[in-house]
């Protein structure tokens, strides 16, 4: 039995390595530099803790957080290995001991923030002592181009230069062919062997659905599928992290929020209780997560889009460690890819870096809208194939329904073309559905050849259209004005008849749940004509842009359904309906209690 089996079985309690952990730490053990990249859960603390207890001297571990490392110290004094940290945490005296153990030899572990490690005095306390290892802890951080960027990660590549003959290890869990490539140079590692140990993680069901009722969506999957179980909600904004917070815990759920603007102690205490305690759901922003420890979190939820396939990626990973099945849930709309763009644009980033961030956002949005398996997709991204559907994420289980969209997509396009490239998705449904508001006869709307040629589709599904032709670059978002629709050059071929389109169909699903809970109905009224008349009333509602009962009460509704109004004076007696909604909406309400009625007969007469 070798050194390292002896101590993964002695002090880990563990058989046997997982490939590719016996390679690691053989190579770092007999003096080799590695990067690795090993999914979250997937064992790579063991790949540098082993070999530091292997070789002489005191491995040394820079980690971004402070939790983290007091978390890892923790867990390794438990096992009865000598580990310790050195951050901003402890007293003179206390720093004052750490230091004297490591000089003394009897520390295995040290874990120091990379702050701290890039100072002169820390420096100068490496050079005095036998260090064992480097392990440089989320080595993604190095990465310009990264979602956890972070500065002082950049001053690494000074170990390699002081300390030549002492082993490095980088380690991460995200990171595609770009931020690799920028790990390797910038903490020069050139030289190193490279390990990827597969970015699969079979035990998470992954699951991605439109934004409808945000809040409710949210409610109904927690209370039908995780009852009781801890996880992560994240949110965009601070603000939004602390308005669900309180509305999951007037719903009796045990939620707390986390993210940077709260106070360190309010932090620490809200993290220490969702560690620590059962059925804990922390609402956070991506502040929160990196590191967590917590086997047993049995979801991920993401109440808006994360900006990057790599973003997404590690906060699902954070979902599941013990291999036990979890579910990555999120949902998503074409504001949250306005808002995102809005925040790139007005970074201090160079335009390579915006450039680079829009290409990854694209990314994100192509993963949310693909109508095949989302595993393969996402595997994809990271350069790893998934030969067949993985048969756990809902587009496996609930294979998405198409339809040909090329007449409505171009239908779109034109309408983006024709009135000028200067509006949103709201005033071009507006076109197209022939809408009379203020707005487009402002602009004389009216008069171009597009406008009311898309009545056979309703608001939503034009936002389908538009989102989609978003997500697959055919439009772009025009931030300078607010918003506004622009041609890409891929829709010349769409435009020109050359090109076919299939989109997917999305699922009414919030207009479902409103006929589950509708107005329980008198035993005489016609069900048939009361949801006629309902529909009705619902397209009018899209068409103004607003909620149905400003068009009629549903008690004005059931009193069409009694009274079977057959010309407008009749109409004109419903309680409810004065002169103005006779005029605008008298026609089309009689046109449906007539046919409703008498399926042959289309007049309405007027007395």
């Amino acid at each position: 039995m070798t050194p390292q089996q002896h101590i993964l079985q002695t002090v880990f309690g563990y058989e046997s390595f997982r490939p590719p952990q016996d390679e690691i730490i053989q190579t770092v053990i007999s003096g080799g530099d590695a990067l690795v990249l090993m999914p979250t859960g997937g064992g790579k603390s063991l790949c540098y803790q082993i070999p530091a207890l292997v070789r002489p001297g005191c491995g040394v571990v820079i980690s971004p957080l402070i939790a983290l490392m007091q978390d890892q110290v923790s867990a390794l004094r438990q096992l009865g290995v000598s580990a310790s940290f050195l951050n901003s945490t402890l007293d003179a005296a206390a720093t004052r001991e750490v230091e004297e153990q490591l000089l003394a030899g009897t520390l295995d572990l040290l874990y120091i923030a990379p702050e701290r490690l890039t100072q002169d005095r820390c420096l100068a306390l490496l050079d005095r002592a036998v260090i064992s290892l480097f392990a440089i802890d989320e080595a993604h951080c190095v990465s310009q181009w990264g979602h956890d960027f972070r500065a002082d990660y950049l001053q690494l590549s000074l170990l390699h230069q002081r300390y030549p003959d002492v082993p490095r290890i980088a380690l991460t869990a995200t990171a595609d062919a770009r931020t690799r490539q920028e790990i390797s140079l910038r903490l020069d590692l050139g030289e190193a062997r490279k390990f990827t140990a597969g970015f699969d993680r079979p035990n998470i069901r992954y699951r991605i659905a439109l934004k409808q009722n945000a809040r409710q969506q949210l409610l109904s999957f927690l209370r039908r599928e995780h009852d009781g179980d801890a996880g992560i909600v994240y949110c965009m904004s601070r603000n939004k992290t602390e308005e669900i917070a309180a509305w999951l815990s007037a719903q009796g759920l045990d939620a707390l929020p986390y993210h940077a603007g709260l106070d360190a102690g309010t932090r620490a205490a809200h993290q220490a209780r969702f560690l620590r305690d059962d059925g804990v759901v922390m609402v956070a922003t991506i502040a929160f997560g990196m590191g967590i420890d917590k086997p047993d979190v049995r979801f991920v939820a993401h109440l808006d889009m994360p900006k990057t396939v790599e973003s997404y990626y590690q906060e699902t990973g954070r979902a599941g460690r013990d291999g036990e099945p979890a579910n990555a849930w999120m949902i998503y709309g074409l504001q949250d890819v306005i808002k995102l763009r809005q925040m790139m644009s007005s970074s201090a980033g160079s335009e390579e870096h915006k450039r680079a961030e829009q290409h990854r956002l694209n990314a994100m949005l192509g993963l949310c809208e693909i109508t095949s398996c989302r595993r393969q997709a996402l595997l994809n991204y990271f350069g790893e194939s998934l030969p067949e559907p993985c048969g756990n994420c809902d587009s496996c289980l609930e294979p998405v329904d198409t339809w040909d969209g090329t007449e409505a997509a171009r239908m779109a396009l034109s309408a983006v073309y024709r009135t000028g490239q200067r509006f949103g998705v709201n005033h071009l449904i507006e076109v197209l559905r022939g809408s009379n508001s203020d707005k487009i006869f402002q602009f004389e709307h009216q008069h171009l050849p597009t406008y009311g040629i898309g009545k056979q589709l309703d608001n939503n599904q034009w936002r389908s259209v538009f989102r989609q032709l978003v997500a697959r670059a055919y439009l772009s978002v025009d931030l300078e004005r607010f918003g506004a629709l622009r041609l890409e050059e891929k829709c010349r071929p769409l435009l020109r008849g050359d090109e076919q389109i299939e989109l997917r169909r999305d699922q009414p699903q919030a207009k479902a749940a409103r006929r589950q809970t509708r107005t329980h109905l008198p035993a005489d009224i016609d069900v048939a004509l009361w949801e006629a008349l309902r529909e009705c009333r619902r397209q009018l509602a899209e068409e103004q842009g607003v909620p149905p009962y400003v068009i009629f009460h549903d008690s004005t509704l059931q009193e069409m359904c009694t009274t079977l109004p057959r010309n407008t004076a009749q109409f004109g007696r419903i309680t409810g309906v004065g002169e103005r909604k006779l005029d605008k909406y008298g026609t089309r309400f009689l046109q449906v209690i007539l046919q409703h009625s008498d399926p042959a007969r289309t007049g309405i007469s007027g007395v």
